[in-house]
């Protein structure tokens, strides 16, 4: 039994408030306002003016935090996966916690992450802008955190019921756990509570686990309880 007590993850900035928010630093208040406006216009569109503006600042002044416009898309993507990254390595790391339990509460903790933000920046990972040097630490991290769900998906061993293309599987999870939260926020009525644990059971289900043992790693999550 292990006694590792893990975290909720931030699910992003209160929903109530937009990048003017006064509880935001500056350099919250612009990576708020770029996440707005790439969101929602596309990120070759947006200007590093308009940003300024939307933050209510002076371009000048932003440019204090960030020198370029792929510095802001860069911060915003690597704060998508490196807390769920450190999160997935805690888990690895305790040996008293059952992989079925480890998984399920590795996909709820980044379905939350994703779901809870304010803006959909997962919808910015296939920009082609993506792909260029600027953004290498967050395709790192983004694979390292790949790997994590892989070595827990190799730890269920016999309770994975599918082919044994665990790279294929791993890819279908990432897959889900993105993919999932994505279809997800197109209903602004749902809610964190409810749509991460349910991609945590059929990331379980994914990995060829039973209705029993999906059960038990929900309840493990609700009690703390490992094994």
């Amino acid at each position: 039994m292990s006694g590792t007590a893990f975290p909720r993850p931030r699910v992003g900035r209160p929903r109530a408030a937009g990048p003017s928010n006064s509880e935001l630093s500056g350099r919250e208040q612009v990576l708020a306002a770029a996440a707005a406006l790439f969101t929602r216009n596309g990120y070759a569109a947006t200007t590093t003016r308009a940003v300024a503006e939307l933050a209510g600042l002076r371009q000048a002044s932003m440019y204090h935090y960030f020198a370029r416009k792929e510095d802001l898309l860069a911060t915003l993507l690597e704060s998508t996966v490196e807390p769920s990254l450190a999160f997935g390595r805690t888990l690895l790391a305790d040996p008293g916690l059952d992989p079925a339990a480890a998984l399920w509460r590795l996909a709820r903790y980044d379905s939350e992450l994703l779901f809870g933000g304010l803006y959909n920046l997962g919808a910015l990972y296939q920009l082609p802008e993506v792909r260029g040097d600027r953004f290498l630490d967050f395709r790192r991290t983004r694979a390292e955190l790949r790997a994590v769900y892989g070595e827990l998906l190799a730890r269920l061993g016999q309770a994975a019921d599918l082919p044994s293309d665990r790279e294929l599987r791993t890819d279908l999870l990432l897959g889900l756990v993105e993919g999932g939260v994505a279809t997800a926020r197109e209903n602004p009525a749902r809610t964190a509570a409810e749509v991460a644990p349910a991609i945590a059971d059929a990331a379980l289900r994914l990995a060829g686990c039973t209705a029993g043992r999906i059960a038990l790693a929900r309840t493990a999550d609700r009690t703390g309880v490992s094994r």
